[in-house]
């Protein structure tokens, strides 16, 4: 059975859609942590990120890299953090998360932002990612 992830990059599934290309794509967390939460998957399913071959995990390195330099354009913070704890959905996942402090606690209430507030969230990063 296909993973959550799987099924939003099939568009199965809607998302805050934030960038993509054919190996990757990256979208807002709807419960983040910050404004600008995003998640960063390979299209290819793999559980463990380790698990992911070489030039896989670089590549997406090297896309998470990309996606942050646009959400630290667009979204007001201090830098962005990026984490990897992979448990609770079976795909590989970067998550990038904006930070106004320097610690990111996975055990802080989580967000609920409107969906107006994603689309736009999600548009400004798209839109600082072609500068």
């Amino acid at each position: 059975m296909a993973s959550i992830f799987t099924r939003i990059i099939n568009g199965e599934i809607p998302c805050y859609k934030v960038a993509e290309d054919e190996n990757y794509f990256a979208f807002l967390d709807i419960s983040p942590l910050a404004k600008g939460h995003t998640l960063v998957v390979p299209k290819q399913e793999t559980d463990y990120i380790f698990d992911l071959d070489n030039q896989t995990l670089s590549g997406m390195m090297l896309f998470a890299k990309r996606v942050a330099r646009g959400i630290d354009k667009a979204v007001p913070c201090k830098r962005v953090g990026v984490a990897v704890i992979g448990l609770e959905v079976p795909h590989a996942h970067i998550h990038l998360i904006p930070l106004r402090s320097d610690t990111i606690n996975f055990s802080n209430p989580k967000l609920t932002l409107p969906k107006e507030e994603l689309e736009e969230i999600a548009s400004a990063i798209a839109a600082a990612l072609e500068d």
